[in-house]
């Protein structure tokens, strides 16, 4: 991820109109709430299906970077994480490093979301919504009020979840 420098033009937010071009954007969510400066970058989903590229070396390098940083958070917001631990073996290994920046957080069933939106948005401008994870329909956005929305309504989320995703089970 290079540093934009004064007068370089910030890239357009992705069209989404396929799987391929989902994860392409979802990518650019990342890179883009990163190089905005995003304090907090939160990621939404049911199952964790549309997230391939959480398993991505290269994200959790530019991550890392990231978190280094003073106050930020990676926060996850889903109805489970079992599905993602086995599809992403790389991201169990990696978050055991950065638990102390990285939330998680389970929806109860009874949340205002009846399916949780496939949704990465920042605290700045950016915000990637997965409409259909199978068919790769979206929309990726640098839009203040829009982000802000996003955010309003994932914090009363959050208010009614649990934390939850242990870097390591408890037992005897």
């Amino acid at each position: 991820m290079s540093t934009p420098t004064p007068g370089d033009a910030e890239p357009a937010p992705p069209v989404i109109d396929s799987r391929a071009s989902a994860q392409a954007a979802l990518r650019w969510g990342f890179d883009a709430a990163m190089a905005e400066g995003a304090r907090r970058i939160v990621c939404v989903d049911r199952d964790w299906a549309a997230w391939p590229m959480l398993d991505d070396a290269g994200l959790h390098q530019a991550l890392a970077g990231w978190l280094k940083r003073p106050q930020r958070r990676l926060v996850l917001v889903g109805r489970g994480f079992d599905r993602l631990s086995v599809r992403c073996p790389r991201l169990e290994r990696w978050r055991a490093d950065w638990m102390h920046a990285i939330e998680a957080w389970a929806l109860p069933d009874e949340a205002a979301w009846a399916e949780p939106p496939s949704l990465l948005v920042s605290d700045g401008s950016v915000s990637v919504h997965l409409l259909d994870a199978e068919t790769g329909r979206g929309r990726a956005e640098r839009e203040v009020r829009r982000a802000r929305q996003w955010c309003e309504e994932i914090d009363a989320a959050i208010q009614r979840s649990e934390r939850t995703w242990a870097v390591r089970p408890l037992g005897l």
